[in-house]
């Protein structure tokens, strides 16, 4: 059942000009670079000399930059408000090549941004020292709905593949579940990453939601009586989909599916950098995979290879085809190690 990593380096080789579709709660996230200066003499507070400051892709936009830098071809339809963040984000997803051609603005809305101060001396590495958030939950209105369903629309036929990246700030309603599979080419693939809502998106092909998600969906701990097996399993039945993806932090993931489970262990090391932006690598690399001829299972083992490299690295990061190789290749370990159980 376990794949070879011959086959595996193969599925990355046909990563190139494979297409996703997503439909996403795009997030501009922004990071300001400081060094210390001094203490404050008004209050115990630190005084910073400012560097940079930079946006990057972040929230379901972050899955679309994953998937351009390994190489595919992602068409991103979602919104950003007629603000300079969207400015920002639109932007910083041009300058990577994606097209934002399914890009809405929303009047009278913000982006929802995310804003990370970063310190430390400039020979160093710097330390995230406080983040605040910049976001509104908005429903669509019917006309931006209907734009929504035309930006979907002008993509018909190209991708196999759909990630549905759902933030809770109204850009993914569930009842467009439907469309977005109408249009995909055949065989059609929706997959699902939702952090509040996830019983809400049934009959997704599949779902990825990380451990704190899917208790929340079953009610309690997943290692807890009768067992994650029975329970990832039951999760997968209760969302009608064909497979399940639980992303476990250190622990790795666990695949279920109809035959079984799968239980991959986490690649490198669990001493890890920045989780910033994680799951959204997984699903991107899930998706372009099976884009890419991969079954679920070849899929998931190759996104816990890439959700392993990017935590090593700072911010909201990405990695590319050739990272993704040399991982594969020196590591062995988490296709030794995984478990098949089946059902």
């Amino acid at each position: 059942m376990i794949p070879t990593p011959d086959r595996l380096l193969a599925l990355v080789d046909r990563f190139a000009g494979r297409e996703v579709l997503l439909l996403v709660d795009a997030v501009a996230d922004r990071f300001v670079y400081g060094s210390p200066k001094r203490i404050s003499r008004e209050a115990p507070v630190l005084i910073l000399r400012w560097e940079r400051d930079l946006v990057a892709p972040g929230g379901g936009a972050n899955s679309a930059a994953n998937i351009r830098a390994l190489g595919g071809v992602p068409l991103p339809v979602g919104c950003v408000g007629d603000d300079e963040a969207g400015d920002a984000l639109v932007r910083s997803l041009g300058e990577r090549d994606i097209t934002t051609s399914g890009i809405v603005r929303r009047a009278a809305w913000t982006t929802p941004t995310k804003t990370r101060i970063l310190a430390g001396f400039p020979t160093g590495i710097k330390q995230q020292i406080v983040r605040f958030d910049r976001e509104t939950f908005a429903a669509l209105g019917d006309g931006e709905l209907a734009e929504i369903r035309r930006r979907i629309e002008s993509f018909a036929g190209r991708a196999p593949v759909a990630v549905l990246s759902d933030y809770g700030y109204g850009s993914v309603p569930p009842a467009l579940l439907p469309e977005v599979r109408g249009a995909l080419a055949a065989p059609a693939t929706v997959l699902v990453d939702s952090r509040f809502r996830l019983a809400e998106f049934r009959g997704a092909d599949g779902a990825t939601p990380n451990e704190e998600e899917a208790e929340a969906l079953w009610g309690g701990a997943l290692d807890a009586a009768p067992g994650i097996d029975s329970i990832g399993a039951e999760l997968r039945d209760r969302l009608r989909a064909s497979f399940l993806l639980v992303t476990r932090g250190s622990r790795g993931m666990a695949l279920f599916t109809a035959a079984g489970a799968a239980h991959v262990p986490v690649h490198g090391t669990d001493q890890v950098a920045d989780v910033t932006g994680a799951g959204d690598t997984v699903i991107g690399t899930l998706a372009l995979a099976l884009a890419a001829g991969a079954t679920p299972l070849e899929a998931a083992l190759l996104a816990n290879y890439a959700g392993g490299l990017v935590v090593l690295k700072m911010g909201t990061a990405t990695l590319d085809a050739e990272e993704l190789r040399a991982a594969i290749t020196s590591d062995p370990l988490p296709l030794e190690r995984s478990r098949w159980v089946a059902f």
